[in-house]
């Protein structure tokens, strides 16, 4: 370098090129003759030190330079590397991963633990699970791995996946942090064939190393095996041959000899990841026992403890009180108060993403308060928790309730749907239960916003009575009802009797009756004549089609409900076929018979309903009819449609009467207009 030169200039300046100390650079030193020539030589060294020292500070500074500029060479990569992150090119924690953790699988569970609380086993079986074939090796195009995570809803099993992946993609030790996803729950019947080998080639084909399954129970089981044969053979035959175009996409190549055309597919590589509710045994009975032996690992998430739930609000807390700073120039503070009322937003039904939930919510009603003035607010705002819920102040101010902040739920369609069945004539006992559902649903909400344990009460019902008394009517309210109150998603009615549950041949009725169920999912699923499922111990198809029903209320607890309708007695006998049949209907509602008073009323009703009014005289014999009927047989005699048929019949005579009275009025009817038999 430059100055290693100048350094060999200046030490034989001063000692010469033979190593020998000179007073000056051109000529050498005098004898001391006197005693003035030792201050000479003083004053030479000093004249020398002097340059050495210049030199070395100019040496020291063009050192730091370089430094400077190799520091800032490192800092704008590292940027660089940061951004790369943050555009998603790189997986995140790339730049901060260890040189000596690169490619290796040491400290990697730990690391994964760091953000993934309260799952410390899970979280080790997993990292185990992915490490699994660099230890045994695998190649191309079999599967890595066959891996089954299972457990409650909310545990974090997706959560620690994606952790797991972020953090070996930083160390090299996957392509990158992708993570393809199928929900199998799109396939439900054989018609989704092409969508079904479509999504699974994209996926297989998609970036990334890791393909994920959801809800494989509700998949339909022929696309079931294909997925089999990928895990157990690493091959799937398809019973087509398809070319990829441009696009991806299979196009069904027929009989031609196409170079290039897919007759199978394998897995690529990757991972096979099967999430789940429930364990071996459950997929053992969708996929075989062929399936059980290819996993790899099996890895199962436990209930959080309350310490953990602890640990999860605190870091749910401190994400929020960064959030609430970014977004709303407010620092949060909150207590332990407030820490344990988010930690019991866990429930069966949600887990811990009703933390991650009361979070959200309570962010979004700061962002109401600061929306409510157009002024900078600055300072803190203070989190307090009661058992009424969560009370907020700014500063000094007083504390007020937080969730009052947002907008008030829209209750039209709930009250719109309450004022129809409440207009129902009759059926007292019936609109009591329907009403006491949403009482029962505010009160486990309340308990839950306390910081208290809460209850799912089964919804499933048998509905009992006389053909005519309202039982489908009541079905399909009570469906708008529970969407309404948010107790089911969907609140669709599918109206199903024997006929579209039991098949014509063996191995058809659990197909066909798992299709009805996926389709009313989130709904109510109502089956008329529900007894006619049951006709003796020999009916083999008909026991079928019950016990995949009460399997499949049993695999979508939280997302369907039953509602069974039949005559009183034979309902009875029905319950009988399953021994597991009768403990899911805890709830049983007598629909009774009209009186002719409410047959009546039912009349008007409907005539008002088609633009017609009934002239006052018609109540009488109207009544007396009813009550005959009634007496006689209200089995046979029909009840509503009872009703129905006599004012159809009396709209009929009517237009007859109005061709021979042109002058009298087009929307009344009169005694005259009545078929009232004997």
């Amino acid at each position: 370098m430059a100055y290693t030169d100048d350094w060999e200039s200046l030490m034989n300046g001063v000692f010469g090129p033979g190593g020998k100390f000179k007073t000056t650079p051109t000529a050498p030193a005098p004898k001391p003759k006197q005693p003035g020539g030792l201050n000479d030589l003083n004053a030479a060294l000093l004249e020398q030190q002097k340059k050495l020292d210049a030199m070395l500070k100019a040496q020291s500074a063009q050192i730091k330079t370089q430094d400077t500029a190799t520091e800032a060479a490192l800092a704008d990569s590292r940027q660089m590397l940061r951004d790369m992150e943050n555009d998603g090119l790189l997986a995140k924690g790339t730049v901060d991963t260890k040189p000596e953790h690169l490619g290796s699988f040491e400290g990697l569970a730990d690391e994964v633990k760091q953000t993934v609380l309260g799952q410390d086993a899970f979280v080790e079986s997993v990292v185990r699970a992915m490490r699994r074939p660099f230890v045994l090796g695998t190649e191309a195009p079999a599967a890595r791995n066959v891996i089954l995570l299972w457990g409650g809803t909310g545990t974090g099993r997706h959560f620690t996946l994606e952790e797991t992946a972020r953090c070996m993609a930083a160390r090299g030790l996957l392509k990158n942090d992708s993570i393809a996803a199928l929900d199998l729950s799109l396939y439900a019947n054989p018609g989704a064939e092409k969508l079904f080998l479509q999504d699974l080639y994209a996926a297989l084909h998609a970036p990334g190393e890791i393909l994920v399954f959801e809800h494989y129970e509700s998949c339909y089981p022929g696309f079931l095996k294909t997925l089999s044969d990928l895990a157990v053979k690493g091959s799937a035959p398809l019973s087509s041959r398809y070319l990829v175009n441009r696009e991806g996409i299979l196009v069904d190549a027929g009989t031609a000899l196409a170079p290039g055309a897919v007759s199978r597919l394998d897995p690529c590589g990757k991972y096979l990841i099967f999430f789940s509710n429930k364990g071996r045994a459950a997929l053992a009975d969708k996929f075989g026992a062929g399936m059980v032996a290819a996993l790899g690992d099996v890895c199962e998430t436990t209930a959080y403890a309350r310490e953990d739930l602890a640990a999860l609000a605190a870091q749910q807390l401190n994400a929020l009180a960064q959030k609430v700073t970014a977004r709303l120039g407010l620092t949060l503070a909150a207590g332990v108060d407030v820490r344990d009322h988010v930690a019991a937003q866990c429930t069966p039904q949600k887990g811990a993403a009703g933390l991650s939930g009361c979070c959200d919510r309570i962010f979004r009603a700061l962002s109401e308060y600061c929306l409510q003035t157009d002024k900078k607010l600055t300072g803190t705002v203070t989190l307090t928790a009661a058992p009424e819920g969560l009370f907020f102040r700014l500063n000094d101010a007083a504390p007020a309730p937080l969730f009052d902040l947002l907008p008030a739920a829209y209750t039209g369609a709930l009250d719109e749907i309450k004022a129809e069945i409440s207009e129902l004539v009759g059926l007292a006992p019936v609109k009591e239960y329907v009403f006491g559902l949403a009482d029962n649903l505010q009160v486990q909400q309340r308990r839950a916003a306390a910081g208290m344990k809460t209850t799912s009460l089964s919804m499933h019902m048998i509905f009992t009575g006389n053909p005519g008394t309202g039982k489908t009517t009541i079905a399909r309210l009570v469906a708008k009802y529970l969407k309404a109150i948010g107790a089911l998603k969907g609140g669709q009615l599918v109206e199903v009797s024997r006929g579209d549950l039991v098949g014509r041949y063996t191995g058809h009725t659990a197909p066909l009756t798992n299709s009805v169920i996926e389709s009313a999912l989130g709904g109510v699923l109502f089956i008329d004549e529900a007894y006619s499922l049951y006709r003796g111990e020999q009916d083999s198809f008909g026991l079928e089609a019950i016990d995949t029903l009460v399997k499949g209320m049993e695999d979508h607890r939280d997302e369907l409900v039953v509602i069974l309708a039949g005559y009183t007695k034979e309902m009875e006998t029905f319950l009988t076929a399953n021994s597991g049949l009768a403990s899911r209907f805890p709830n049983k509602i007598e629909f009774p018979d009209y009186t002719a008073d409410e047959l009546l009323q039912i009349t008007h009703v409907l005539a008002k309903s088609k633009g017609y009014t009934l002239a006052e005289s018609c109540n009488e014999p109207l009544r007396s009819y009813y009550a005959r009927r009634q007496t006689a047989d209200a089995r046979t005699a029909g009840n509503g449609r009872l009703a129905r048929n006599t004012l159809e019949k009396a709209i009929f005579h009517q237009s007859r009467r109005l061709v021979a009275e042109p002058a009298a009025a087009l929307d009344v009817l009169l005694p005259s207009d009545l078929e009232l038999e004997e």
